[in-house]
């Protein structure tokens, strides 16, 4: 072999050659700038392509405000969408999934980053997340100022890919929601989910294999829709209705419904002093978590400890403005649901579920 033919061995392969495609990069973001561009707000312009995101507070009207970071995924809901070929919604559950979570605060979402991660980039698929993600931006409000998306062949299967989502709000110094006004006999408001939002999918998953169900089959409790498409209704955006909920006063504190149900999320918004009585008989949830506790055999207790059983969001509201803040939530569009009250604890547990079945 001469010089010449074994420099060209060595010195011939390229990105591409390795399993990334710049080429299919930049048309990705040629097909999402449109949606970026679509979030545009106060304070954002929206562009892509720099290497940061900029935000300006000071137009968006803020004097004093303090900024409120979140981040997180879609967890094993991804599977869902890989294994059906839809993935135009879970991009709303990832903009959900953060800006929920600044809200409790009194935090206005801002901007919103994503990251997408893959073994080799669809431009088509990524485009579908992409624009899901864009939705859930109009939903909140928050501007996609920018993202990520990396291909990293041999981290990722062909066809799998993985999200975060990233966000910044901002709330005034003196209008902090941090829990400390809270007191015995404020009124619990529940906002109703949508479904099983973006928490318990492993769960889910394990009663779909014990049951040998497919996310292709048709549905147990949709007769429209097959298991896969049912589940995959997007988490509910809940920051509009608690930002007009909040400014009409009276709203003490604001719990997300995750991961752990309401035995863990509700006590972390009160201290060892305060418990919270839920009147389980208040609302009905979607047909879905009837299923799963049937189909699953699991009790009552499990459900409200992995779930959100139906609700999606609680206010903590003072009793002598549950009116104010309910038909504030109605102008949104929201259903409040006087669920329970915070209460002294005493010896007692931190939440008590009545009329659990």
């Amino acid at each position: 072999m001469s010089n010449a033919d074994n420099a060209e061995g060595k010195n011939g392969l390229t990105y591409k050659d390795a399993g990334v495609d710049i080429d299919a990069g930049n048309s990705l973001v040629d097909r999402i700038k449109p949606y970026a561009k679509s979030t545009r707000r106060s304070g954002a312009d929206s562009s892509l392509g720099g290497f940061g995101g900029f935000f300006d507070p000071k137009a968006a009207g803020y004097k004093d405000p303090l900024m409120v970071a979140a981040t997180d995924g879609v967890g094993t809901k991804l599977k869902i969408a890989l294994e059906t070929g839809k993935h135009d919604t879970v991009g709303i559950d990832l903009v959900a999934m953060c800006v929920n979570d600044l809200v409790v605060q009194g935090a206005e979402p801002l901007t919103f980053l994503d990251y997408f991660a893959c073994g080799a980039l669809d431009v088509d698929v990524a485009a579908d997340v992409v624009k899901g993600i864009a939705d859930g931006c109009l939903q909140a409000g928050a501007a996609l100022i920018g993202g990520e998306t990396a291909e990293m062949p041999g981290m990722y299967k062909s066809g799998d890919y993985d999200l975060a989502g990233f966000s910044v709000g901002a709330v005034e110094r003196d209008e902090v929601i941090d829990g400390s006004k809270l007191s015995a006999g404020d009124v619990l408001i529940g906002l109703p989910s949508s479904g099983v939002h973006s928490n318990g999918f492993s769960l889910v998953r394990k009663i779909l294999e014990v049951n040998g169900l497919d996310f292709k089959d048709p549905c147990p409790f949709d007769a429209d829709k097959s298991i896969g498409e049912a589940l995959l209704e997007p988490t509910r955006i809940y920051v509009k209705a608690c930002l007009a909920a909040i400014k009409a006063g009276g709203v003490n504190a604001l719990c997300h419904v995750t991961g752990g149900g309401f035995y863990e999320n509700l006590p972390r918004v009160y201290g060892n002093e305060l418990a919270a009585r839920v009147d389980r008989t208040a609302w009905e949830a979607p047909k879905v978590f009837d299923w799963l506790a049937e189909a699953g055999n699991i009790t009552a207790e499990e459900m409200h400890l992995t779930f959100n059983c139906g609700i999606g969001m609680i206010l903590f509201v003072a009793a002598d403005k549950v009116d104010a803040v309910e038909a504030a939530l109605k102008s949104e569009g929201e259903t409040p649901i006087r669920m329970g009250e915070v209460i002294q604890r005493g010896e007692g547990p931190a939440v008590i579920i009545d009329g659990l079945n």
